[in-house]
């Protein structure tokens, strides 16, 4: 099958590309290094031309909520109009576990209105939502630091390896188009705070991981745990997080 993947230099992204590649799949990156704007409409034409399947990993530049909203509004109109004409048969998204509940956030309001675009498109579609990466634990750490002390709540999350996001993602790809929304999540649950606990650990960083039940996650959002947990159809991830912190080639944001 021939897959246009944008976002495709992204840390989701080049995983989706390097996953599907090896599976023998036709597989474009679509980029603005390679022309590919999705604000401007800029080569999604000519990038989509002969494309079964559009993979949405892009992620608007800022977090700011105007800024935010009007990427994945103007980003996700382009694409699907761009889909539309060359007949794309199969439009994933990725999107994020726990979306509609934290609609305080402008991100998070974007992205639920991304999804509310991909819906109602008329293309045959699958929003894959995926719970937080291993990969980001490092900054949610910092987000929550005050001097030598790391204040995050109990609340279970139920954190994924990004590959292990991806392979999902090409799983997807390879079955028909859901029409709803698949969580994607990994193999176990764990409290937020034990979570940044066990990564610093690993580090050798000495900041003293606080349970706190009023912090806040990222500084934003109160949580708890049904909040960042799958309540879709889920597809688990198989890599633990202690097994990925053990592996020296895992790397953090």
């Amino acid at each position: 099958m021939q897959v246009v993947v944008f976002g495709g230099s992204g840390l989701i992204g080049s995983k989706v590309v390097d996953v599907l590649q090896a599976q023998g799949h036709t597989v474009i990156a679509a980029t603005r290094k390679q022309g590919v704007d999705v604000v401007t409409g800029e080569g999604l034409a000519a990038v989509l031309q002969n494309a079964e399947i559009v993979i949405d990993t892009t992620d608007a530049p800022s977090f700011e909520d105007n800024a935010a909203r009007s990427f994945f509004e103007t980003a996700t109109g382009n694409i699907i109009a761009a889909a539309k004409n060359s007949g794309v048969r199969h439009y994933i998204a990725l999107s994020v576990v726990g979306t509609h509940k934290l609609q305080n956030s402008g991100y998070f309001q974007g992205k639920l209105k991304q999804e509310a675009l991909i819906k109602a498109s008329g293309i045959p579609y699958t929003i894959a939502r995926a719970t937080q990466f291993y990969e980001f634990v490092l900054l949610i750490a910092q987000a929550a630091t005050t001097g030598q002390q790391v204040r995050l709540p109990s609340a279970k999350l139920q954190p994924i390896a990004a590959i292990d996001v991806a392979t999902a993602i090409a799983e997807i790809a390879a079955s028909n188009a859901y029409n709803g929304i698949v969580d994607i999540a990994g193999p176990e649950q764990i409290a937020l705070s034990e979570f940044a606990r066990s990564a610093l650990l690993a580090q050798q960083d000495a900041r003293e991981v606080i349970t706190d039940e009023s912090a806040l996650y990222v500084q934003t959002f109160k949580i708890d745990d049904t909040t960042l947990t799958p309540e879709y159809h889920t597809l688990l991830g198989t890599t633990h997080l202690q097994a990925w912190l053990a592996d020296p080639s895992r790397t953090f944001k």
